[in-house]
């Protein structure tokens, strides 16, 4: 029989995500239960989550907000009647909002924003992006999560997203959004963001299983000993996914969930990370030795390393080559504990709206002892 997918793992859709049995099987294969499992790139928290689930300690930490939020609502999770008690409050609250405020400030948006939402969803999108505490109250945090992993999705599919006609992992662009909208002729549905909100927690919350929290912090993987000074010399086992070479900027595919966190309501290069898309080999295996100059002093003896990496432009060999590179420099005692294997990646969703794009064809998985 099938096991059951916990709901909890698919909060909010994200790019180059790699799937929970993955990551557990990483977990049972070189760690024991007490360990201390860490990802310096956690995404949307796949790592963290899975290895509480098997009675590890775990962390990590991201660089972007988007990840940040995601991670921290599912590995410390508020209770169902909390977060229903609060999307209700919320809902009582815009109902009490002067309609003329929330008229102008979702025509203060631009054009992009109208098209994608319908008018009184985008208001309903706009007061909770006001008032919601995501980065100081957990149930908040947990509130913001749904919400961006509802923000925009495949319309003709599912009536589970907020948007006009939008891929689910990413954002396109606002002018390419609103070109694809008028040739497509494809208008916004509208949504009951409060009503839907309480169905989501319903069914991201209900009989989850018991496990402990963990930690997530906002940080740069170059930095994260500094941040979990807690942690050095106690993480047995590192499951990571860095982010490809020459793949994706996620700032730039996350900037309409970045807007509802705080950020600008357009795409953004840079603020997050100068790092979200090397396009030359020699700079992204300078960053990635930093990132594992910056992991080292968290390990503990005999650490395990396991790396599941991508690339435009390079072959298997290539890939390897660098990515050892790059550790050897760090890690002296470094050896391979298993064979490099290659994995072919179909289906990306992307085509169904850019159909010329070119994409990374496959994957690698690593593991080494440090």
């Amino acid at each position: 029989m099938t096991e059951r997918r916990l709901a909890l793992h698919a909060i909010c859709p994200y790019f180059a995500m790699f799937p929970e049995s993955f990551v557990r099987e990483q977990v049972e294969a070189y760690s024991r239960r007490g360990d201390w499992v860490f990802d310096p790139f956690c995404g949307r928290g796949t790592t963290v989550l899975e290895s509480l689930l098997a009675g590890r300690h775990a962390a990590g930490s991201d660089v972007n907000p988007v990840a940040y939020c995601v991670s921290r609502a599912k590995v410390e999770r508020p209770t169902l009647n909390g977060v229903k008690l609060r999307i209700e409050r919320l809902h009582e609250a815009y109902e009490r909002a002067p309609q003329e405020r929330l008229e102008r400030d979702r025509s203060d948006l631009p054009p992009f924003f109208r098209r994608a939402f319908y008018p009184t969803t985008l208001c309903e999108l706009v007061f909770l992006r006001s008032s919601l505490n995501w980065r100081g109250e957990r149930t908040d945090r947990f509130i913001a999560a749904l919400v961006i992993g509802s923000l925009h999705g495949e319309m003709d599919r599912s009536s589970a997203y907020f948007s006009n006609q939008m891929p689910r992992t990413i954002c396109l662009k606002p002018d390419y959004s609103v070109r694809y909208w008028r040739d497509n002729g494809l208008f916004p549905r509208k949504r009951k963001v409060f009503d839907m909100l309480i169905q989501k927690a319903e069914h991201r919350l209900d009989n989850l299983p018991k496990c402990p929290s963990g930690k997530v912090r906002m940080a740069d993987a170059r930095h994260v000993s500094g941040r979990f000074k807690e942690l050095r010399r106690k993480v047995a086992l590192v499951v990571t996914s860095p982010p490809y070479l020459n793949v994706t900027r996620y700032e730039e595919d996350q900037w309409l969930r970045l807007w509802f966190l705080g950020g600008e309501p357009r795409p953004t290069y840079g603020h997050v990370s100068k790092d979200d898309r090397h396009e030359g080999t020699k700079g992204y295996w300078q960053f990635l030795k930093e990132s594992w100059s910056g992991l080292a002093p968290l390990l503990a003896a005999r650490a395990k390393i396991v790396v599941r990496l991508g690339a435009i432009g390079l072959d298997d060999s290539e890939m390897t080559h660098g990515l050892t590179a790059s550790m050897k420099a760090v890690f002296s005692n470094l050896r391979t504990i298993r064979r490099p294997t290659r994995s072919e990646i179909v289906g990306r969703q992307s085509r169904n709206f850019l159909p010329k794009s070119r994409g990374c064809l496959f994957e690698m998985d690593y593991a080494f002892s440090a």
